[in-house]
């Protein structure tokens, strides 16, 4: 055997010592779920009884009753023009907020933080609490659901904005400072058409999140096709409620099927 052919055998991808890491990070991350899963208190019995009631559940759903489709067709039309205001209002403020959450455009070290604590802020709270909050301010309606999406989306389209702010190329923005050109000038003619793709890539994305989670705001009582969802399960109406998943379900396909568009017409 030669050299080269005993340095082939004694080859190994990982050392002894990244071995022993590999199986002790293994070893924390089984005891950890192992810890989870016995603090949750999970009532085993109707975990194995599930299957069973789901198939009586399901049953129960056929046929979909299709007697109340106006009316949900209605909120339905409801649902998608939430998402469509808070999405439009949520991209109009995160602009400035993006302006001050990145690094090269921000004033100076306070509103960076300012900017960053409104985006950490914004995303941290999620969709249903922010319509709790505003359920209690605006009472139930619509306007709770538009402001609850709104403040969760100026996080998320801040957030992309401002990292697509950072990572614009720089060489334009030192050209036309070096000529001497205003602030206003070099933000419009350097940087704005350098972020345009990713704003409306973003901001297209963000309408298709918020189509989804604008169908739940309804159980908080904040608008939008959950309301009647929440009555046909509270009673126990499930031949309604499956007409209800449906359309649901029929929207969430027609909203990847405009995103697609818009994202062909104008990306």
């Amino acid at each position: 055997m030669t050299l080269s052919d005993a340095r082939r055998d004694d080859w190994t991808r990982f050392s002894l010592k990244q071995r022993l890491q590999r199986y002790a990070v293994l070893a924390f991350t089984l005891l950890a779920i192992a810890w989870a899963v016995s603090s949750i208190e999970v009532i085993w019995a109707w975990v194995w009884d599930a299957p069973e009631q789901m198939g009586d559940l399901f049953g129960r759903m056929i046929p979909p009753d299709p007697t109340n489709l106006a009316a949900i067709l209605r909120v339905l039309w409801e649902t998608v023009n939430i998402a469509t205001i808070a999405t439009a209002f949520a991209v109009i403020l995160s602009l400035p907020v993006a302006w001050l959450a990145a690094q090269n455009t921000t004033p100076n070290r306070a509103t960076l933080w300012v900017g960053r604590f409104i985006l950490v802020s914004s995303r941290s709270i999620n969709t249903i609490i922010w319509a709790l909050l505003f359920v209690a301010i605006f009472g139930p309606g619509i306007v709770a659901g538009i402001v609850a999406i709104m403040f969760r989306s100026i996080g998320f389209v801040g957030k992309l904005l401002g990292e697509a702010i950072e990572e614009i190329d720089k060489r334009p923005v030192e050209a036309l400072e070096a000529t001497g050109a205003s602030r206003f000038k070099v933000i419009a003619y350097a940087i704005v058409p350098q972020v345009m793709p990713t704003f409306w890539a973003v901001s297209i994305l963000r309408w298709d999140i918020n189509l989804r989670e604008s169908t739940v705001l309804g159980l908080v009582g904040a608008g939008g096709i959950g309301i009647i969802l929440q009555g046909a399960i509270d009673t126990f109406n499930w031949r309604e409620a499956a007409t209800v998943l449906l359309a649901i379900l029929g929207l969430v396909i027609l909203g990847e099927i405009v995103s697609a568009w818009l994202r062909r017409r104008i990306l």
